[in-house]
């Protein structure tokens, strides 16, 4: 809660990780690992605040994949809550080789699984 009584807008952002974090374990769990010398970061996220959300509520976060691309794809989030949709948010994802923090290719078994869960 911040001062006027509304959720924080930083807790908007824990919503959309949660979200990504559920999908990418249940449906690419590659992308999700932490251990091996390759896997996924998030460059950059961002969010449209539409209404503010009131504690205490019930919420729903939307997650939709844009079309992977060599070593990164889009997600995008809606928030709703009855029936009104309160946030649209955004953030990429980017494959990365942990030994030199540099971008690689995702590989083919993870681009299939991205395409087939998408």
């Amino acid at each position: 809660m911040d001062a006027f009584g509304h959720v924080n807008n930083t807790v908007y952002f824990r919503y959309m990780e949660q979200a990504r974090i559920e999908w990418l374990v249940a449906r690419a769990p590659q992308c999700a690992a932490t251990d091996g010398d390759e896997g996924s970061v998030i460059v950059n996220a961002s969010c449209d605040f539409l209404l503010p959300l009131v504690y205490p509520g019930e919420l729903e976060v939307r997650m939709f994949l844009g079309e992977p691309r060599r070593s990164s794809i889009d997600t995008y989030y809606e928030i709703w809550s009855d029936g009104r949709k309160f946030a649209d948010g955004a953030s990429r994802i980017v494959w990365i080789k942990r030994s030199t923090g540099r971008a690689t290719p995702i590989p083919d078994a993870v681009k299939a699984l991205l395409h087939a869960s998408g």
